[in-house]
């Protein structure tokens, strides 16, 4: 009579399916096209983001005949706007028009100081049209002044003293756009993950499960033990895809300037190593004991569909929330709550708007589904991995 082999310690046994599974992923050509991918489309935010607000806070503007003297006032006058303005004296006003059909100028200004004229493609900036107004306003002034014998120089530092005494009840945070896109970035790298993380943990069951390799497996190792090797083995893949991809940003951060703050771009790392590890486990188990319930690729989608769904509801409502209002009660509530924590938490502590004792309320809540959903699904595999043939119901797995 042959002698069953002897099972490994537990700790070994789920230490050597990790390991397999970690190998097996990371050597695979999706694993490395997903990375660089990833990596591209992180780039491609980065440089569109410092694009974008590179543009938006910059104008070039052709002077022509006596609007030349404008040259310094104009540049002092939408600085002080918070608007950068490039001034190009213009010989031929023909010529500056054809500039700025082709996109080359945002304006073309000309005629006298005090009654300018000025052609644009299309809508003019409203910062750009009140300092041109600011300043044909201060030549009409400065003429008035000097018709009644008063000193223009005089009556506008009179002016300039007086003004109001503001309080803001809240600190203004000046990087606030900067940060909610680290926080859009970051939510989106997390959902990435976990879809397609959680994808290949219940695609592995039923690969294992329709070449009856699991039938093998089994003989040495418990269901839980197959199960939790899968899912520690998958999660440091998906980890070790997230850290190159999070170096890789810090890295974009740090050569384009887009985050005046290099600190928030490496607690957004940090804040997403975290739930990532938390999101991981409380929807590995899921996608793994769904997987488990089918013996066919074929019917895979139909089974991750009702998971997937929730993930990328919690990401959609997520972005809105972050973009919308990030402190008001309901993006609060929402963000401790663990279908949506893993997205939208991150999203918020990269912002800045999640407090210390929210996010230690969503990591306990988040610990306690991972726990619960682990026992649940870990029932639910042992129960359905070994039934081939037909999809097996979610209540006769639990039997």
């Amino acid at each position: 009579m042959t002698a069953k082999p002897a099972s490994p310690q537990p700790a070994r046994a789920v230490l050597l399916v990790a390991r397999r599974e970690f190998r097996t992923r990371v050597r695979t050509r999706s694993f490395v096209i997903g990375t660089a991918v990833m990596i591209l489309l992180l780039a491609g935010l980065v440089l569109m983001q410092s694009l974008l607000f590179g543009r938006a806070n910059h104008s070039t503007v052709g002077l022509v005949g006596q609007a030349t003297a404008l040259s310094a006032p104009l540049r002092d006058t939408a600085r002080s706007l918070g608007r950068d303005v490039e001034v190009r004296d213009v010989v031929d006003p023909r010529a500056g028009t054809e500039q700025v059909r082709a996109g080359e100028l945002d304006a073309l200004v000309t005629g006298a100081p005090d009654a300018l004229h000025v052609t644009a493609k299309g809508e003019l900036d409203g910062t750009l049209r009140a300092a041109l107004v600011t300043l044909v306003q201060q030549q009409v002034l400065d003429a008035q002044f000097a018709e009644a014998g008063l000193d223009p120089k005089q009556v506008q530092q009179n002016v300039a003293a007086a003004g109001v005494a503001v309080t803001s009840l809240e600190p203004v945070d000046p990087q606030r756009d900067q940060r909610l896109a680290l926080g859009f970035v970051t939510a989106f790298v997390l959902y990435f993950s976990l879809i397609f993380f959680g994808s290949a943990v219940a695609q592995g069951v039923v690969e294992e499960k329709a070449s009856r390799v699991v039938e093998i497996l089994l003989a040495t190792v418990r269901p839980w033990q197959l199960l939790l090797g899968k899912v520690l083995g998958l999660g440091a893949v998906g980890l070790l895809q997230l850290l190159v991809i999070g170096v890789a940003g810090l890295g974009l951060v740090e050569v384009t300037h887009v985050l005046p703050v290099p600190g928030a771009a490496l607690g957004a790392l940090g804040a997403g190593v975290l739930w990532y590890l938390l999101g991981f486990f409380l929807y590995a188990t899921v996608f793994a004991a769904a997987g488990s319930l089918v013996s066919r690729q074929e019917e895979v989608q139909g089974v991750l569909t009702p998971v997937t769904l929730v993930i990328a509801v919690a990401f959609v409502v997520g972005v809105n929330l972050l973009v919308r209002d990030p402190t008001n009660t309901t993006t609060a509530v929402l963000s401790v709550l663990p279908p949506f924590a893993p997205v939208l938490m991150p999203g918020r502590m990269a912002i800045g708007a999640a407090p210390t004792w929210q996010v230690l309320l969503a990591v306990l809540l988040a610990l306690a589904a991972v726990a619960l959903l682990t026992w649940l699904g870990g029932r639910v595999y042992a129960g359905a991995v070994l039934r081939t043939g037909t999809r097996v119901k979610l209540r006769e797995a639990l039997r």
